[in-house]
């Protein structure tokens, strides 16, 4: 299927040639953008800057020639912050004796077009559904370097992943691997698997987004484990591959150590597995991702290429230790690879002032391009595009414009006094889980998506239109004569 995909991509996408370790020499060589006002950079796109006239641009562009050429709302991914979030995370195999694969999770942003820039910077790809993998299917990915987790896949989804040959099945729970046994044998076939753990790690982060801990819904709890292995050497030895262990303790994670907790309770569930299944070594672990991001200037993550040594070490080290042989790493980045690769902009709409209570800012979008205020609390960097050099001297809270009260994109924005109808709001932050938990509440289009890079900007999702939102009603029979 993949060989006859005509390639839609620029050709900044082009896969002439991947990203080999030789290059990543470059991870940390890029050049700190000019300061632009308070936005701390870690915040911002790694291009985001002033041009010579002191007006805002990302990847080269002016944004106000995004704005008129894409409209608004409209999301924009900076690929050179991308490409160097990726190199940052394959440096980790500067430091690391065995082989390590790094993979976007999905879930936080994808498409065709970054399923391209994955492929192109060597990276994998972290899929829990049909339509991610079909995503990367029809993107012409390479399906060795496809990870299917989920904890609840179905027949259909698996059946999918089996077929396709996904380089590894993260099992969830004792139903699936009854299930891909089953599939199995009907395909006379085989496949390799991961199954996903529970390591009883709690982290400091939302409790939506906490993984780690027993009282979840992914993953074999440690007391269920031994039933699943007793299954794997017994009735499906023949269909299934048994390469190693997976787990995922959170996400936006900021605490070094959880991560070396996690390795240690991996670690040591491989050498019991060992002492007690007739010397059965596993040689594949995958540790998740999690890794946090700057969203204001309060946050301080961890820098990725700091903790790739880190963890390298302590694997190193930690296996030594128990006398195991070192296995082969999985890295699962969603966030800390797209999220301050993004931007939102908005249009300021009505501007309405409740004296000696608040002034409320609307803007042309909201809940429905990004739930995470209204849904975690998630708070955000903003500033005015087209006015970067005025002093914020008032504060307003920034409202969508959805049917809900609880459509809040920012509670406290400073603002310049100028601030006015038809101006340009710019959101940092806005390259993981933005677009892919939008929607369509209220019957609005969801916005296009763009990709800049060296002076140009390229569509990679286009903006709904309104026949878009009836493409698939149908009006019954029944009501026709109404």
């Amino acid at each position: 299927m993949a060989s006859s995909f005509e390639s839609p991509f620029p050709e900044s996408l082009s896969l002439s040639s991947e990203t080999s370790p030789t290059d990543l020499e470059a991870a940390s060589a890029l050049p700190s953008p000019p300061a632009v006002l308070s936005v701390p950079e870690l915040v911002r796109p790694d291009t985001f800057s002033l041009d010579a006239d002191g007006q805002t641009q990302v990847g080269g562009v002016p944004i106000a020639q995004l704005v008129e050429r894409f409209q608004t709302p409209l999301y924009v991914l900076d690929a050179e912050t991308i490409r160097h979030r990726a190199r940052q995370y394959r440096s980790i195999e500067r430091y690391y004796g065995k082989p390590v694969q790094v993979v976007l999770a999905a879930k936080a942003n994808l498409n065709l077009g970054l399923c391209k820039l994955m492929q192109q910077e060597g990276l994998g790809l972290d899929v829990v559904s049909a339509g991610e993998l079909h995503t990367a299917i029809q993107a012409g990915f390479p399906m060795d370097r496809v990870l299917m987790n989920g904890n609840n896949k179905s027949a259909d989804e698996m059946t999918m992943a089996i077929h396709y040959k996904v380089g590894r099945l993260v099992v969830d729970n004792l139903h699936e691997l009854e299930q891909i046994h089953r599939i199995c044998q009907q395909k006379n076939t085989s496949v390799d698997v991961l199954l996903r753990v529970v390591p009883g790690i709690e982290c400091h982060t939302h409790e939506y987004i906490r993984t780690g801990q027993r009282d979840t819904k992914f993953g074999f709890d440690l007391a269920v484990l031994p039933e699943a292995l007793a299954y794997l050497v017994t009735t499906a030895k023949d269909t299934i591959r048994l390469r190693g262990l997976q787990a995922h303790i959170g996400s936006q994670i900021f605490e070094q150590g959880a991560y070396d907790d996690l390795i240690e309770v991996l670690l040591n569930i491989f050498y019991n597995i060992r002492e007690n299944y007739q010397g059965l070594t596993l040689d594949e672990m995958d540790i998740g991702g999690g890794l946090g991001v700057s969203y204001t200037e309060l946050d301080d993550p961890p820098a990725i290429e700091g903790m790739m040594r880190r963890i390298a070490a302590k694997v190193t080290e930690y296996a030594a230790r128990l006398e195991y042989p070192l296995p082969k790493l999985y890295l699962e980045p969603g966030r800390s690879l797209v999220a301050t690769a993004g931007l939102t902009l908005y249009t300021v709409g009505g501007i309405k002032h409740v004296p000696d209570v608040r002034t409320f800012v609307s803007v042309d979008g909201g809940m429905g391009d990004n739930i995470r205020p209204s849904l975690y609390g998630a708070v955000y960097t903003a500033m005015v595009a087209n006015k970067p050099t005025e002093p914020a001297s008032q504060t307003v809270t920034v409202v969508g414009k959805y049917c809900e009260s609880g459509d809040v994109l920012i509670q406290s924005f400073k603002a310049p006094a100028s601030l006015t109808s038809g101006d340009t709001l710019l959101v940092f932050g806005t390259g993981a889980y933005n677009y892919s938990m939008s929607s369509n509440y209220n019957r609005i289009p969801r916005p296009a998506t763009v990709l800049v890079e060296n002076g140009k900007a390229h569509l990679l999702v286009r903006r709904e239109t309104l026949d878009d939102l009836i493409a698939l009603d149908q009006i019954p029979e029944t009501l026709q004569s109404l």
